[in-house]
């Protein structure tokens, strides 16, 4: 069984894959500061509530955009799964891709995987919007090439700012309007919650007309994330919502370097 750890800004996302199923998932706030030890404590408990044992994970990856966390990650594969993880972006581990921008190791961990994932799962070309802590959007071409993208402040750190930066606006949730709701607010609170999705509706719909003009191209356009649905609903910019878009990424790259060896 596959071990996929997706270290993102705010989440980290541990998963058990069993052939091409995702068979279990788990999530925990990404923390610099964690331990190896904290991390067995946690899965482990996971682990045996849903009957899972640690010697039925074979192989490990690692996605991570937190450089600091990579370590005790890979020190957990290591010490209590036995096995030396994947770690995507580290020398001799294959893609399968083309990354054609300025400096490929710029570009976060999770986009390219989103990439690969997208493209072996969808074909191409495509956009890939992912809701995370950014909101990016991915180009990939034809070929399967990592093209380049765009990153945008994600909603959630918008929402924070707002709410911190004036001092009569309260903290909200995101939340999809109901239809008989007008655009226009007539209270604050109404107006800050159409602001933010209205707003970021425009937002998507604004980027990936241009992005497909930009590529002379009628794109397909997948969206994942946990925030993907509720915004998907709404706008006929998003063709599909691919919530575990990310974790197969991680398992198809597996796949690739494990046939390789």
């Amino acid at each position: 069984m596959l071990l996929t750890i997706d270290a993102g800004n705010t989440n980290t996302v541990f998963a058990l894959i069993d052939g091409e199923s995702i068979a279990e998932q788990w999530r925990i706030s990404t923390g610099d500061q964690r331990t190896v030890d904290e991390y067995i404590v946690w899965i482990s408990n996971l682990m045996a509530l849903n009957g899972r044992k640690p010697d039925a994970i074979t192989s490990a990856i690692i996605a991570s955009v937190v450089p600091q966390v990579v370590w005790p990650l890979t020190q957990l594969c290591k010490k209590y799964f036995g096995c030396e993880p994947l770690v995507v972006g580290s020398e001799g581990v294959e893609l399968g891709v083309d990354v054609r921008v300025t400096n490929p190791k710029e570009v976060g961990a999770d986009r390219l995987v989103n990439a690969v994932a997208g493209h072996a799962l969808h074909g191409g070309p495509l956009i890939v919007v992912d809701f995370g802590t950014a909101t990016t959007f991915d180009v990939v071409g034809g070929d399967g090439a990592y093209l380049g993208g765009v990153i945008c402040p994600g909603i959630n750190l918008s929402l924070q700012a707002l709410h911190q930066a004036a001092a009569k606006l309260p903290r909200i949730a995101v939340e999809a309007p109901g239809p008989e709701k007008a655009v226009t607010g007539k209270t604050t609170l109404d107006a800050m919650q159409s602001g933010v999705f209205w707003g970021y509706v425009g937002m998507i719909e604004g980027l990936v007309s241009r992005l497909k003009a930009e590529h002379s191209a009628d794109m397909k356009v997948l969206a994942t994330g946990g925030l993907a649905p509720i915004f998907a609903n709404r706008t006929t910019a998003i063709d599909e919502v691919t919530g575990d878009l990310t974790l197969q990424g991680l398992r198809l790259i597996s796949e690739r370097n494990n046939r390789a060896v």
